[in-house]
């Protein structure tokens, strides 16, 4: 009588073995999966939630369907998400650059020249030519995908630069945070400050970690997405210039990071400047085609001046959407002060004290610095490190509130009761 040994197959055949490399790449996804998969969770729940609300409150007021398609209009409440900057960014998948500055006969006011696709920066449309091409997906779906994917990769990334200075659950929180701040409704849309947030919070990352080529090239891509890369560029350079006085990490390396993280940038201005035929051609088609200029702050301080008082006679105003604004103009120093007594790494400092500069001395619609400001990612880290010693019933409250309100402070009002 035959017996069968314990743990063989009936058949006789011995179970194949799984090659080495597959058994670790199964262990680090398992480990990923752990480590980052709350991450995900987190992000995606609340902004979802909010989301939803963004989309149900389009619905129901109905006020999109009254206008141009181009201009926040459509026939869904979707279609709201890839007007506007969005339009131009489908155009320019579409159909590359023209750069030039054209006037508007006759115009002699605010508005002199003619829109030209040569003020979008170009990584964001180049993306979603790519992913439209590979997957059959029109633009307007393939802007989204890029967006709704950089989202979830600046969530991670907000997420370990916070984890390095305050532990996971703080790293949560600010994932979180991410989800429901002002301005937060343009990152499942077809703009590129989900994309631009992902670099610039990885490229903070890498500094950290002492990465140094890394940081250089996804600084040098954050250029190719937003001029406020400028900031991070000099944020890069400061971290490297204290590091070669620390005598830390050689010389080579953090001298390449810093040659390499403006070539984006430059490179681009320089491209347009040239195919305009002027060497401040960039900066005109701003001026002059969407009155977007260095003023010195000029235009801040009216409208800071102006809002309290409750006049709104300055340009371009919106009175709901730059109530928002001012709410988040003021709250930057504060937080900004906040941070600073954890004595982060100057990297982080010197991006959000030049990204916030920035945009408060430009002449621009004021209602967007909501916009301008999301990507002010280690603003998030003194909240998330008070917030994390709260509870996770209570803590899930206070966010998930935050989520269903920010379907209308961070996404309708942007879009529908302002100029995004």
């Amino acid at each position: 009588m035959s017996t069968i040994e314990l743990g063989r197959p009936l058949s006789g055949h011995e179970p194949p073995e799984v090659p080495r490399g597959t058994r670790e790449f199964r262990r680090r996804l398992r480990w990923a999966a752990v480590r980052y998969g709350p991450v995900l969770l987190t992000y995606g729940v609340l902004k979802l939630a909010g989301f939803a609300v963004f989309m149900y409150l389009l619905d129901s007021a109905g006020d999109f369907r009254k206008k141009n398609p181009r201009f926040g209009g459509g026939e869904h409440p979707w279609n709201v998400l890839a007007s506007w900057d969005g339009w131009w960014y489908q155009q320019i998948a579409e159909h590359g650059y023209d750069p030039a500055l054209e006037p508007v006969p006759g115009a002699t006011g605010l508005i002199t020249l003619e829109g030209n696709s040569a003020a979008f920066f170009p990584l964001y449309p180049a993306l979603m030519r790519m992913v439209s091409e590979c997957t059959g997906l029109g633009l307007f779906g393939a802007g989204l995908t890029v967006s709704v994917i950089a989202s979830f990769v600046a969530a991670l990334g907000i997420y370990a630069v916070t984890r390095r200075l305050g532990g996971h659950r703080a790293g949560l929180v600010a994932a979180g945070l991410w989800a429901v701040w002002p301005g937060s409704g343009t990152e499942w849309s077809g703009y590129s400050e989900s994309l631009y947030t992902a670099l610039a919070a990885w490229a903070c990352h890498a500094v950290m970690s002492r990465r140094w080529l890394t940081a250089g090239l996804l600084t040098c891509a954050a250029g190719l997405c937003r001029p406020t890369a400028a900031a991070l560029i000099a944020a890069l350079a400061v971290a490297a210039l204290l590091s070669l006085r620390r005598r830390a990490d050689g010389v080579l390396r953090p001298l390449a990071a810093v040659a390499i993280a403006p070539l984006g940038l430059f490179g681009y201005l320089a491209w347009v400047n040239y195919r305009m035929g002027d060497i401040n051609g960039y900066s005109k088609l701003q001026d002059g085609a969407w009155a977007h200029k260095f003023d010195w702050g000029v235009h801040t301080f009216k409208v800071l001046t102006s809002i309290p008082v409750g006049h709104f006679d300055y340009l371009f105003a919106r009175a709901f959407e730059d109530v928002i604004g001012v709410c988040v103009v003021l709250a930057v120093p504060v937080l900004t002060v906040l941070l600073l007594r954890l004595r982060p790494p100057a990297v982080l400092v010197v991006y959000t004290v030049l990204s916030y500069l920035m945009v408060m001395t430009t002449q621009q619609i004021f209602g967007n610095v909501s916009r301008y400001l999301l990507p002010l990612f280690p603003l998030f880290v003194p909240l998330a490190l008070a917030m994390r010693r709260l509870r996770w019933p209570s803590l899930a409250s206070v966010l998930g509130t935050a989520a269903l309100a920010s379907g209308s402070y961070a996404g309708y009002v942007l879009f529908e009761l302002g100029v995004p």
